[in-house]
């Protein structure tokens, strides 16, 4: 068998491998990035999810809360007696137990706040898509982007050159698609999360010394949910461009979707703050450990 030979039976087996993967992410991954992305109060909807945040103040999470209460009536009456040996300040004891109150309540009704605060995201984000398909007449989804894509970038999985720049980009944007699916879903869980949180936050506006605990989490929790707003207005975009598949500009530009895609959590951080959901982030910062 000559080199030539050898060489394309390895090229075909590449391709074929490669064509197999592009084929199992387009049937499996694509039609799960709506829901992972543009979500609303649904998200709460679980009743495991209800009985773990406690469905009354004796029960899960918040039962854990309030009994915290009782932790910064002790916290409090320690900077009472401090400040009155001259060692540090607290305020009016009426104002400290008026606070307490105010955001004892608060957090008893944090699930509710965190519900109706998912719902009013949801309803900015979804009118930003509605008025795309007023104009447009189709739906400016996640799925919609993936048929254009498909449209645009067209490879024959069967005649797949993994080598040429259809098959270079077609590859960088299907891994690009599946870094997405891995980045919203870690977004989605950290929704969740931020929520189960959201009880404590709220009690720690009780004291100033704490109050700094609720700014991190709200930043934190307002940027997760306005990621999908920086989509929409993406999406709407470049959904909106006539792209033709015989120009690499087109192809080029869909590439350029999502890599911005990809980075709207980078984005929303530079301009809100809070935390990252970055999967490519992750791992690099676990490279960085397992090199220390």
């Amino acid at each position: 068998m000559d080199t030539n030979t050898i060489t394309s039976s390895i090229i075909s087996t590449i391709n074929t491998i490669f064509s197999k993967i592009f084929s199992s992410i387009d049937n499996n991954v694509y039609g799960i990035l709506d829901d992972f992305t543009f979500i609303n109060s649904d998200v709460l909807n679980d009743s495991y999810f209800s009985k773990i945040f406690g469905i009354s103040s004796g029960n899960g999470i918040l039962m854990v809360s309030n009994a915290l209460v009782f932790g910064f009536l002790i916290y409090y009456g320690f900077r009472l007696i401090f400040s009155h040996l001259g060692i540090t300040q607290a305020e009016r004891p009426s104002k400290f137990i008026f606070k307490l109150i105010i955001y004892g309540i608060c957090m008893n009704f944090s699930f509710f706040i965190c519900d109706e605060i998912i719902y009013l995201n949801s309803l900015f984000s979804s009118a930003i898509r509605i008025i795309g398909e007023d104009i447009y007449r189709f739906p400016i989804t996640f799925s919609t982007l993936i048929n254009k894509l498909n449209t645009i970038i067209t490879v024959n999985t069967d005649a797949l050159d993994i080598f040429s720049l259809d098959g270079i980009i077609k590859s960088l944007v299907t891994f690009g698609i599946l870094n997405l699916v891995i980045t919203y879903s870690i977004r989605y869980v950290l929704v969740k999360v931020f929520v189960l949180l959201s009880p404590f936050a709220f009690l720690t506006l009780a004291t100033k010394p704490t109050s700094i605990i609720f700014k991190s989490w709200i930043k934190a929790f307002l940027s997760l949910l306005l990621i999908q707003d920086f989509v929409s207005i993406v999406l709407l975009l470049v959904l909106s461009l006539d792209l033709s598949p015989k120009n690499l500009f087109s192809k080029f530009i869909l590439l350029a979707a999502i890599f911005i895609l990809i980075k709207s959590n980078s984005y929303v951080r530079e301009l809100f703050g809070g935390i990252s959901t970055d999967f490519s982030i992750g791992i690099n910062n676990l490279k960085s450990m397992i090199k220390k």
